[in-house]
């Protein structure tokens, strides 16, 4: 099995954190780059990380490269609610990669537009619904939304982009992960 991806992506950290006791390599590409955007674009149109190559088989996308794992391993499926929670998590990284590919190109995030408005109030919303699921105990297990939580977490960290620890459970959550097996050689400070 081969995992195409970059370090520094929080999509791609989930999985190789996911795959930390399992046989796998794993290609960190500058997607940037023109190399790596050939060698993006040949396993995945979507020109998106991450990328599963198993045999012959390419999967896109990390939810349905995690359902595969979770087919191919013998896991439990996820709860609705779990998928919920993911959902949730993307969402937010999703406004996060926005907001920073468009400071990156030089646009002003913080003008009162409504698409900048959007991901502003999405996000906020967001991880007050996660400290809230953290409260309650939906994060207590290492399991895959709680490596996706923590990606999503040390990533808006790595990149600055918001004070996400004036949520203590968040940060509380946060805290205890850092010991988990993986967490270190996945880090993107060290790529």
């Amino acid at each position: 099995m081969q995992l195409l991806g970059s370090t520094t992506s929080p999509f791609v950290r989930r999985l190789r954190l996911y795959l930390v006791d399992i046989e796998h390599e794993f290609i960190n590409l500058d997607i940037f780059s023109e190399q790596g955007r050939e060698i993006l674009t040949a396993n995945n149109p979507a020109q998106k990380v991450p990328a599963l190559i198993d045999g012959e088989l390419c999967v896109y996308d990390s939810r349905v490269i995690y359902r595969y794992f979770a087919e191919k391993f013998s896991e439990t499926k996820l709860t609705w609610e779990q998928e919920n929670l993911l959902t949730l998590i993307d969402a937010a990284n999703d406004s996060f990669v926005t907001l920073l590919l468009s400071m990156r190109s030089g646009i002003d995030v913080e003008q009162d537009v409504l698409f900048y408005n959007l991901q502003r109030e999405r996000v906020e919303k967001v991880l007050s619904v996660l400290a809230q699921e953290c409260e309650q105990g939906a994060f207590d297990t290492w399991s895959y939304p709680s490596i996706c939580l923590f990606c999503l977490l040390d990533w808006i960290e790595f990149r600055e982009l918001y004070d996400w620890k004036r949520f203590p459970p968040l940060y509380n959550f946060y805290c205890k992960s850092q010991q988990r097996k993986g967490i270190k050689e996945t880090d993107p400070r060290i790529s």
